[in-house]
């Protein structure tokens, strides 16, 4: 297979030149400024950040992008969809609310946000993708209106998918709150009796209502759960987890089936940056320690290599003996630890390559790369 370009640089700095030079001097290195932007919209997709959250990309980066764009002849905006779980970012006020609190105002970025599956997460564009597991993909209508897309990724952890990478950023990230469903709808989650404790977080965390405590145990309401896996995020104890084996990896399929619906047939470019590597995902309302040092900033017109390369070079660090999750569990399974997978490490149930597998099965781009520093 045919190896993709993927543009790296760490994060040192020079008296002549700091990290958003360096970003900019990445992105045209790998070819951005090749992308005719002349009068066209350019939506760049990132994640805002759940409030309570500190992991999130500066909003200095989304400037750079922007600031680029425009310098291109181009008008951009700042986009993300509605989330499905209850949070800071389920609706289009709450959303905007939040990215302004944590730094993406106009004012700062020098261009507009907008959440593009609308106010209440039904503003939407049927988008035939002919997948394995998805025929008609529900993209939020302002991310298919743009002529160009760019996806602004931090690259972190993920309780469901391994990482969070520029995959995981397009696809879920792009999906209506309808898009989410059916993404998420292959698994509904169960609680181990045995461990549960009542806490009620799942209850808490839960938009649908789905999990009921009884007498201080807690059960999932299966006609209303909608499988989107939150729950299982938030249990200290551990006791919620996946019914089916494969719920992860069908989520993967999915998420490779809806990057390919929003990337098809326009001009794409990714960036993704790989600092402050959370366990988790930006959607939770908190971030933990970072897992591993920070590493480089990393851009290609393939988001498929571009993941790969990311988790190569987050795999080649030394983990962080911060008692991180990734530390915790490599001291608990040694063993194992010897020859790890970082993220695999933090999420023992999750599979990352299964993604990458059907993103390249799809067309969607390819695992193989060559890493350009510069």
């Amino acid at each position: 297979m045919e190896q993709s370009k993927v543009y790296y640089t760490d994060f040192h700095t020079t008296g002549s030149e700091n990290l958003l030079q360096k970003l900019k001097r990445l992105c045209i290195a790998a070819g951005m400024d090749q992308i005719d932007f002349t009068d066209k919209y350019a939506a760049i997709k990132l994640h805002f950040g759940e409030y309570g959250n500190l992991a999130f990309l500066r909003p200095n980066y989304a400037k750079v992008v922007a600031d680029l764009v425009k310098e291109l002849g181009g008008k951009p905006f700042l986009t993300d969809c509605n989330t499905l779980y209850v949070g800071s970012r389920k609706n289009a006020l709450d959303h905007l609310d939040t990215a302004y609190v944590n730094g993406f105002s106009p004012f700062s970025t020098g261009c507009h946000v907008i959440i593009a599956d609308g106010l209440k997460g039904t503003d939407e564009e049927l988008v035939a993708v002919d997948g394995e597991y998805v025929k008609e993909a529900k993209i939020g209508q302002a991310v298919m209106d743009a002529d160009v897309f760019i996806s602004l990724t931090h690259f972190k952890g993920h309780e469901a998918t391994g990482f969070g990478g520029a995959l995981k950023n397009i696809g879920m990230g792009c999906g209506s709150r309808a898009g989410k469903m059916e993404m998420h709808n292959q698994g509904k989650p169960a609680v181990a009796q045995s461990l549960c404790v009542g806490c009620g977080a799942c209850k808490r965390i839960c938009a649908h209502d789905a999990p009921v405590i009884t007498d201080g145990k807690a059960f999932i309401d299966r006609d209303k759960c909608v499988g989107c896996g939150r729950c299982i995020g938030v249990c200290p104890k551990d006791a919620v987890h996946p019914t089916q084996a494969n719920s992860n990896d069908v989520l993967n399929y999915k998420i490779a089936e809806y990057t390919k619906a929003v990337c098809q047939n326009r001009p794409c470019f990714h960036i993704s940056l790989i600092c402050d590597v959370s366990p988790n995902c930006d959607c939770h309302a908190e971030n933990d320690v970072p897992i591993i040092p920070n590493v480089g900033m990393l851009a290609s017109f393939d988001p498929v290599a571009l993941d790969v390369a990311c988790a190569d070079l987050c795999n080649r660090q030394p983990m962080l003996e911060n008692h991180s999750v990734l530390h915790e569990n490599c001291l608990a399974h040694k063993e194992e630890a010897a020859h790890h997978d970082h993220f695999h490490m933090v999420h023992p149930g999750t599979n990352w390559k299964s993604c990458i597998e059907h993103a390249v099965k799809m067309g969607v781009g390819s695992d193989c790369y060559e890493l350009i520093e510069i």
